[in-house]
Order: structure tokens, then C-alpha cells, then sequence
């Protein structure tokens, strides 16, 4: 009987990110999906220079560990916090925010999403360069 479960390095497709959800280039290349065991997926989120996702909720919260270079992240309301490789973000279910590459440099990140009723994540309106913008 065998119950170890390995994905292979390659075995699913790299995704260009939707530009309905992200500006900039943005790859994601999935590690895993959640299952009936662990309500979670994974992927690694690479985002070039100045790119970045559209504002967002997660229903369980999300946790970024930074893998490459260095990134922003933002909660509605609060300022922009510079990340880097070796960090990890954590943030609460519900909590609207946004999370990117910095203007000159790319960074990639884990992300570990959890998943309620199907659904890992609530997309809203894009971050506009103004936001964006605010902590330069």
C-alpha cells in the first residue's frame, strides 16, 4: 500500500497571472490543490518588477513565505510594508489587502491559501498606481 503522494517538479503547467486580478507580469506556477485532509493549496507567485495583485480577501486567511528579492504589501487603510527573501506575511481571514513586487526589484513567494466552501479567494478592485505609488 503506498500513501505518499508526490508531485513532481514540472508536472503542472506554469499560468500567466489574469490581468482582471493582477497588473504587471505575474507567473504562478501551482504546487498543490487542497483536498478532503488539508483545506489549503500552494503555489509560488512570481511578480516582475512593479507588478501586483488586485485588492483581496482570503475566507481563512493566506500566508506569503517571500522565497526571492523583495516585495510590498499592503492592508486596506494601513501603510505599505516592505518584505524579503526569508520573510513570511500572514494575513487574517477577511482582511482586505493587496501584495507585489517593489518598483525595481521581482519577488517570489509560497503562497498558502486556505479553502472554505470551495472558494480561496474574493477578488476586488485593482490597486491603482496611485496606491501603489504612495510609499516612493
Amino acid at each position: 500500500m503506498e500513501n505518499i503522494e508526490i508531485i513532481r517538479n514540472g508536472a503542472q503547467p506554469s499560468a500567466k497571472g489574469q490581468e482582471e486580478y493582477f497588473t504587471g507580469n505575474v507567473r504562478i506556477d501551482p504546487l498543490f490543490q487542497e483536498n478532503e485532509f488539508a483545506p489549503y493549496l500552494a503555489a509560488y507567485v512570481t511578480f516582475e518588477p512593479g507588478a501586483r495583485t488586485a485588492w483581496h480577501t482570503h475566507p481563512t486567511g493566506q500566508r506569503l513565505i517571500v522565497t526571492y528579492g523583495v516585495g510590498w504589501v499592503q492592508e486596506w487603510g494601513g501603510p505599505i510594508k516592505e518584505v524579503r527573501a526569508g520573510d513570511v506575511v500572514w494575513f487574517p481571514p477577511g482582511v482586505k489587502h493587496w501584495h507585489g513586487a517593489a518598483p525595481t526589484t521581482a519577488m517570489t513567494h509560497i503562497a498558502l491559501t486556505g479553502v472554505a466552501d470551495g472558494k480561496g479567494v474574493e477578488w476586488l478592485e485593482k490597486v491603482s498606481d496611485q496606491q501603489y505609488r504612495q510609499n516612493e
